[in-house]
């Protein structure tokens, strides 16, 4: 039997305007959600709609994070230093495959500035409450198109992933959050944080919803698929500090059911993540980030979040030479290798954060700030710095929902999506 989605070309002109009527009416659950709407544009996409009757994602809507070139609309990175720019002339890669496939878009999300955050917060165009904890951040970077997803907006969220933003947000509300591989989907026409760690990928309900989106974005890698192993590595030298007593108890209890449903599942130190505690992560953002938007930096710079443009962040890249970016650059593929070596095909399981969603007012400290803010990293970058393709699953026990996160080697992705819609399905039955 064919995939049935919750979205088809028949009911996309009714689906959309009940989605325009919800934001137009400011429903509170949606405030800040968008940093702007595509409404006209998706009039006239619903009207051509016949032609992709046959396509599984015609009529599907999508929430597009504000780092994608659509064409027509100004691309502005969550910042104010952009929103001047003039209109992009046309659409990124991947919004291009999506657009050819009948998807229909709804605007551009609110996020991070340029993305630099795991939290979600943006101090020019608001934040968007969590969609689950009243009070609480969306995390981030892709926070809009999270709880665009969770609030019944948007069927599919595109967003971008360089230390969890697309897994994060989804941890923290419900939803599914998967990063690809990064060589298999084009990131031509989307604005760069790091293009060292970089990757784009989908935000949904179901497993299903990403797997169908991701095969229509990806250009690179996906027939040479390697198939995952069903093993699950928990790692006890690294995924396991410092969780909160809600989240240990919610992973255990998933960890429980996947073992009853017979999969092996070792807790195991991973040498290589030990290893990787003596990288500086932070010098792949801090410097390239400067690369992209240094002439903002010394001339708008009082434009910019200062969090962002500050000395954790961008500011920092002064204190690197260029000889220490090489070593860490280094560093990096030996620990890939030696990662691939270790873990082959089998899978890394991890809570994708080990906290619940902060409340705004926690997070008005800066260093306190920092420190969150690295914590909800910590899990989640691992894939990203080690190449890796990896996907959060929503799990709920008792009253906490968090992420179950599963990590697989590079251009594992379609085995690792077909084995996470088993794990959905015990989660979930």
């Amino acid at each position: 039997m064919a995939q049935q989605y919750p979205w088809s070309a028949i009911t996309a002109m009714d689906r959309l305007n009940a989605v325009k009527k919800r934001i137009r009416s400011n429903e509170p659950g949606l405030a800040n959600v968008f940093i702007q709407t595509f409404f006209d544009s998706a009039d006239t996409q619903v009207k051509d709609m016949r032609a992709h009757s046959e396509s599984e994602l015609g009529g599907a809507l999508v929430s597009v994070k504000d780092l994608f070139d659509v064409e027509g609309y100004v691309t502005k990175a969550g910042t104010k230093f952009m929103a001047e720019d003039p209109p992009a002339i046309m659409d990124a890669t991947c919004i291009k495959h999506l657009r050819n496939a009948g998807a229909v878009f709804l605007g551009h999300t609110n996020m991070t500035e340029l993305a630099y955050s795991g939290l979600g917060l943006n101090p020019h165009y608001g934040t968007p409450e969590n969609a689950l904890r009243p009070g609480c951040i969306p995390g981030g970077s892709t926070a809009g198109g999270a709880v665009s997803v969770a609030r019944g907006i948007a069927d599919i969220a595109m967003g971008t992933d360089t230390g969890g933003s697309l897994r994060i947000p989804a941890a923290f509300n419900g939803i599914v959050g998967f990063k690809p591989s990064q060589n298999s989907v084009s990131r031509q026409g989307c604005k760069a944080l790091s293009k060292s760690l970089d990757s784009i990928g989908p935000m949904a309900r179901t497993v299903a919803d990403c797997d169908v989106v991701y095969r229509t974005i990806a250009d690179g890698a996906v027939n040479a698929a390697v198939d995952v192993e069903k093993e699950f590595i928990i790692p006890t030298n690294y995924a396991l500090d410092d969780v909160a007593a809600p989240v240990k108890a919610a992973f255990e209890h998933a960890v429980s059911a996947m073992e009853k449903s017979g999969y092996r599942i070792q807790y195991k130190a991973v040498d290589t993540l030990s290893a990787l505690k003596q990288l500086a992560i932070w010098h792949f953002a801090s410097i390239e980030s400067r690369g992209e938007y240094e002439y903002a930096y010394q001339t708008k710079r009082h434009l910019m979040d200062p969090r962002v443009a500050g000395p954790i962040r961008m500011g920092r890249a002064d204190e690197v030479s260029a000889a220490s970016y090489r070593k860490t650059l280094r560093l990096r593929q030996t620990l890939i290798h030696q990662y691939r070596r270790e873990m082959g095909s089998k899978v890394l399981l991890m809570p994708t954060v080990p906290i619940l969603p902060p409340r705004f007012e926690s997070l008005e400290d800066d260093d306190e700030y920092t420190r969150v803010n690295f914590q909800v990293l910590r899990n989640p970058s691992v894939a990203n710095v080690m190449d890796c393709c990896s996907i959060s699953l929503p799990y709920s026990d008792a009253q906490t929902t968090i992420g179950i996160m599963l990590t697989a080697g590079t251009n594992h992705d379609l085995s690792l999506l077909k084995l996470a819609s088993e794990c959905e399905q015990i989660f979930n039955p």
